[in-house]
């Protein structure tokens, strides 16, 4: 984008706050270079890497960025052979250990937080870990070379600390004693790296040895002793040995960093983006700004938008929609009404979202991708080439229209102002045709009426205001889209005490049109209100609803919880009561089975054999719903001496002997009488009526002389044949037969394997194996009971 738009919507101070959160130099750059731009896919991109600064702020703090110094000048002196100094190089190891740190942060963080740009950025980065170590093991921080640099190093300063404590011991014993009183000052200094003591100048030849300096005053003379000459000799020589094996180690250190400058560079360019991304998130922390989403369609929805350089909690957010059904709109109303901000608001917005940047808007707000942004707005005087403020803003406008394309934004402020109004109106009436002719969007500022009416007649402009509160004569700095502004000057002049014949004079002298359109205006205004206070109440009427609604889908969401908790309590009290049925089921038939044995002519087999299969069918298997026998069980009724009834636990019918108490009654059955609770049982309407018994399988034999030797299931379903199966089984259990031959054919093998796995769970089988060839084969199962 041109660069004058930049400065007009002061876009450099938005540079500036940026650049006051990064920490490294590279980081700085960025953001003094920042620039909206005009392709989507960057601008996606950009936003993305703004997006993961925001959530590892958010999450993690932000990007573990330390304050680095610029490598880039020490890596170009290295490649034309330099010798890097300990602060060039201390410099690179910090660089070395940054990446190293942000790069298992952000490999951590990768299993737990999903980003959509900040890891393609990490794998940019080279991590060097010999180099890193050797450079640490060798430079500190400032840049001193450490005794580990180097074995002859570190022997050399050991050297040196050990002759500089018996040059110290020396010295020492010239400030203590009787010499104490030949020195100016019992104290040990240094002169040209060497050792010496303040003497008095009448006393120089005492200690003889070197003069090295002498005070101001010449009162006082530096002097080596003698005595220590040679020793201070032998610790210039060390230090000597010193520096040259320095010298050795910087240059072995910067042969080492020599094939990793490409990489070293790259480091240091994704570390200063990464200190980059954190500044942009938390810029957009500071203004409390959001994720603008991107409209491929050149369509402008900001809610809530606000001027990221005006104090947040004063300023006025305001809606503004620009695209779709309009193209154009013309802002009027009074001055220091807030047209301009909000001109400035919608062109600084823009141009930050282009840039990657958060806006201060509401969440899903909208922006458009603009190839440029133009912008006339404030005075453009020029006292060097002698232009009036209109010429300034002609000569601005002519190269606005010079360079506008179809995907152009436009801002105009007070179009046509410092001119004839009249001329004024038609000029600026004929630019925004021009505009509009290009197809580009445009959004302009006037207190020309004619431009009221033009923004009413004209396709694809829209009028809109600031709204002024006559009330309190102060401007609320809304934007109203749809309302074309008033002046309010007759109703301002009327409340600060302007007389009211002079007040209808002014009316009398404007002419009709004008009437007919602030009259247009009034009641468009009082549309809005109204229109404003319908969907106010509609609002409060849908939250109520909403409200209601939700409490509703909550308290049906609890009955459903509570029933099927009920439902499900009910089942397993139906299961429990059903199992403790088929227990007390078995003991009956066992009794019954006994009494079979010692008075077989009392009880058919028919009869055991139906028994048990209505106290098995009564399992709760289905829903609560569907179990016909629990339902009835349910039932109040009345019940009499004497009366049929079913005994529900068992499936038998019987008949009331007597009342035992409030809950239960005796019931003879058969040749048995039971003690059953009253709702265990059901009056039967007609005592002779029973239901007919289900068929069992067929069998061999008599009805009267007990169950075959053999069952045939062949040609039954396999839901029939295992019930039959069961019965059958139990009724030859009853018969006390030492075996039995199931026929159940080949088929499909479906029956004869049910068969096989009733007869392994059965704990009354003993063993049982498929029939002989001539007796069926595997078409027929032999059963032998215990």
């Amino acid at each position: 984008m041109r660069k004058k738009i930049l400065q007009t919507l002061e876009f450099g101070r938005i540079r500036a706050s940026l650049g006051r959160y990064t920490v490294t130099a590279k980081g700085q750059e960025m953001a003094a270079r920042l620039e909206p731009r005009a392709h989507a896919d960057k601008v996606e991109e950009m936003l993305a890497e703004t997006a993961d600064g925001a959530d590892v702020l958010r999450l993690r703090g932000g990007l573990p960025v330390p304050g680095l110094p610029d490598i880039a000048q020490s890596l170009k002196r290295v490649r034309i052979g330099a010798v890097l100094n300990g602060e060039e190089l201390a410099g690179i190891s910090r660089v070395l250990r940054t990446v190293s740190g942000v790069d298992d942060f952000l490999t951590d963080m990768a299993e737990t937080i999903d980003l959509r740009r900040i890891y393609q950025l990490q794998d940019q980065l080279t991590v060097l870990p010999a180099l890193e170590r050797k450079l640490k093991t060798s430079i500190e921080d400032d840049g001193h070379v450490t005794d580990e640099a180097s074995a002859e190093l570190g022997s050399i300063r050991r050297a040196i600390k050990a002759l500089e404590g018996q040059i110290r011991e020396r010295m020492e014993s010239f400030t203590r004693g009787n010499s104490a009183k030949y020195l100016s000052d019992p104290i040990i200094t240094i002169r040209d790296d060497r050792y010496v003591i303040p003497v008095r100048a009448e006393n120089k030849n005492h200690f003889g040895g070197v003069v090295h300096d002498q005070s101001a005053s010449g009162q006082t003379l530096f002097i080596e002793p003698q005595a220590i000459v040679d020793m201070n000799n032998r610790l210039r020589q060390a230090q000597l040995r010193e520096e040259q094996e320095v010298a050795r180690i910087l240059a072995e250190l910067s042969e080492e960093v020599t094939p990793y400058i490409d990489q070293l560079f790259d480091n240091a360019r994704v570390l200063g983006h990464f200190d980059f991304i954190n500044a942009k998130a938390k810029y957009a922390a500071e203004i409390k700004a959001t994720e603008p989403h991107i409209s491929d369609k050149g369509l402008v929805d900001l809610h809530d938008a606000r001027h990221p350089l005006l104090d947040s909690h004063k300023v006025v957010p305001n809606d503004i929609k620009l695209g779709g059904d309009y193209q154009a709109i013309v802002i009027t109303g009074p001055n220091t009404g807030g047209k301009t901000i909000t001109l400035k608001t919608l062109g600084l917005l823009q141009i930050m979202a282009q840039a990657g940047l958060f806006i201060p808007a509401a969440e899903d707000s909208t922006v458009a991708i603009f190839s440029n942004v133009f912008a006339d707005i404030g005075d453009e005087q020029s006292i060097e080439q002698n232009l009036s403020t209109f010429s300034g803003h002609m000569a601005n406008i002519v190269d606005i229209l010079k360079y506008t394309d179809d995907h152009s934004l436009v801002l105009f402020d007070e179009l046509g102002a410092g001119t004839d109004p009249q001329e004024g109106a038609a000029l600026a009436i004929a630019i925004l045709d021009a505009v509009g002719t290009i197809g580009a969007d445009v959004v302009a500022t006037t207190h020309y009426p004619e431009l009221k009416l033009y923004g009413y007649n004209t396709p694809g402009t829209i009028n809109a205001s600031m709204a002024f509160d006559v009330d309190t004569l102060q401007p609320t700095y809304h934007l109203l889209i749809g309302v074309p502004g008033r002046s309010n000057a007759f109703e301002i002049a009327a409340r600060l005490g302007l007389d009211g014949d002079i007040v209808d004079r002014a009316k009398l002298l404007i002419s009709s049109d004008s009437h007919e359109l602030n009259d247009m205006i009034s009641d468009l205004e009082k549309e809005r209100q109204a229109a404003a206070m319908t969907d106010s109440n509609l609002q409060r009427e849908l939250d109520e609803t909403t409200k209601l609604h939700n409490e509703l889908e909550s308290a049906y969401a609890d009955l459903n919880t509570r029933k099927d908790a009920q439902l499900k309590e009910a089942k397993a009290k139906a299961n429990a009561l059903v199992m403790h049925a088929q227990d007390e089921a078995d003991k009956i038939i066992k009794e019954l089975r006994k009494l079979q044995t010692q008075a077989p002519h009392l009880i058919k087999d028919n009869k055991l054999i139906d028994a048990k299969t209505r106290l098995s069918q009564l399992h709760e298997d289905e829903p609560l719903a569907n179990n016909k026998v629990l339902r009835k069980a349910r039932e109040k009724q009345s019940f009499k001496v004497g009366n049929t009834v079913k005994v529900l636990q068992y499936g038998q019918n019987g008949t009331l002997v007597q009342k035992l108490d409030n809950k239960q009654w005796q019931v003879q059955v058969g040749i048995i009488k039971l003690t059953v609770a009253e709702d265990g049982l059901e009056k039967l309407k007609e005592p002779n009526q029973t239901k007919p018994k289900r068929q069992v399988a067929h069998v061999q034999g008599g009805a009267n002389s007990g169950p075959g030797a053999t069952l045939d299931l062949r040609g039954q379903r396999y839901a029939e044949a295992m019930a039959n199966l069961d019965r059958y089984i139990d009724a030859a259990l009853l018969a006390n037969y030492p075996t039995v031959t199931i026929v159940h054919g080949l088929g499909t093998g479906a029956i004869r394997n049910g068969v096989t796995e009733y007869l392994k769970r059965n704990r009354n089988v003993k063993k049982f194996g498929y029939a002989p060839a001539n007796a069926g084969g595997s078409g027929a199962t032999i059963v032998v009971f215990k």
